[in-house]
């Protein structure tokens, strides 16, 4: 089981039901439980992390700040943003919260360099990042040895939101996408791409496919 992970394609869906429904596939999972990754794409919306202080939300506008549970600052979701959450259970892969945050950079990184887009992570700031620039998010939440919440890979978005805030917390962070690198501008695109490289990285041998929020989660959404 600890090799086998259900990749659920939850296309464009609002922030909060699919928020409340990764708290309770967390909350109700058993040992029995697959581990699954999430691909969604968001309305627009601002999620302001556990540490996150209030100054760094600059001028939101008509896009409404969420408040969630995850660790890290704020940050921006929207159309052409591909978003990737991941439900694993990190003792049963006998993986540590470091482990999981360094497979998620490094298999983003392997995807970018496809596109001969050159990128790294960042040792005081997670994420990747080209030409200074960053070009994916990552937020992470561990509940009692059980992973949620994920990353956000820039695709093909209007970054302009991202002027409202400082992103993660860093004034003067400055945010980019990979088809502003010259790199492919649908999601459908990339998919394959991040799907392969994030099951290599994590040590998944064997993947399944769904749509739909799972029933395990979908009552409490």
């Amino acid at each position: 089981m600890e090799n086998t992970v259900v990749i659920r394609e939850l296309g464009r869906q609002d922030y909060v039901p699919v928020w409340k429904a990764m708290q309770a596939y967390t909350d109700n999972r058993d040992a029995e439980t697959g581990d699954e990754i999430w691909l969604v794409e968001h309305d627009p919306v601002f999620t302001q992390g556990q540490a996150g202080k209030a100054e760094h939300v600059l001028f939101p506008g008509d896009i409404p700040v969420v408040q969630v549970d995850r660790g890290g600052q704020v940050t921006y979701h929207g159309p052409g943003q591909q978003v990737a959450y991941f439900m694993i259970d990190l003792r049963r892969k006998n993986m540590g919260p470091r482990d999981l945050v360094s497979g998620i950079e490094n298999a983003i990184v392997d995807m970018l360099a496809k596109y001969g887009i050159e990128a790294a992570p960042r040792a005081d700031a997670p994420g990747v990042y080209t030409d200074g620039e960053k070009i994916c998010s990552l937020g992470l939440r561990i509940r009692k040895g059980k992973s949620f919440h994920g990353l956000a890979l820039n695709v093909n978005m209007d970054l302009e939101p991202f002027a409202r805030i400082n992103p993660c917390g860093y004034q003067d962070m400055v945010m980019t996408q990979i088809a502003s690198k010259g790199g492919p501008e649908d999601l459908e695109r990339i998919k394959p791409d991040l799907i392969d490289q994030l099951c290599d990285k994590l040590g998944y041998t064997k993947r399944l496919e769904s749509a739909g929020l799972p029933s395990l989660a979908a009552a409490q959404a």
